[in-house]
């Protein structure tokens, strides 16, 4: 938890950056209101052009390929998954949701997920 904890922070002392040099909205979002919605949109879609750059380094994954590429970059591909944990970490902030809220429940959910499979879902 003090690793996600610190992760957590560092996306919060950012984005108050963002707040101090850039144009970036007051927190959490009003998700009620159409505009911060839209914002909210915005940096969803940015989150999963990270998860797709990270793809790309996936040249493998093609089923029509038939060669076999060797070299795999993997501190590009880590570094697009990063980019994408920022955005989401700054998605759930933007949301109001906090650290805690978020772990519980992915904990929460990780069980039902492993019931399913012990139900043979």
């Amino acid at each position: 938890m003090d690793t996600l904890k610190k992760m957590w922070t560092q996306q919060e002392e950012f984005m108050q950056l963002l707040r101090e040099k850039r144009n970036f909205p007051q927190y959490p979002l009003n998700l009620s209101q159409k505009s911060d919605q839209k914002f909210l949109r915005g940096i969803t879609h940015e989150c999963m052009h990270e998860l797709f750059e990270a793809n790309l380094h996936l040249a493998n994954s093609k089923d029509h390929r038939a060669t076999d590429v060797k070299e795999f970059d993997r501190d590009a591909y880590v570094e697009e998954l990063v980019d994408a944990l920022h955005y989401f970490f700054e998605i759930a902030i933007l949301s109001g949701v906090t650290m805690e809220e978020l772990s519980n429940a992915y904990l929460k959910k990780g069980l039902v997920n492993e019931d399913r499979i012990k139900d043979g879902y």
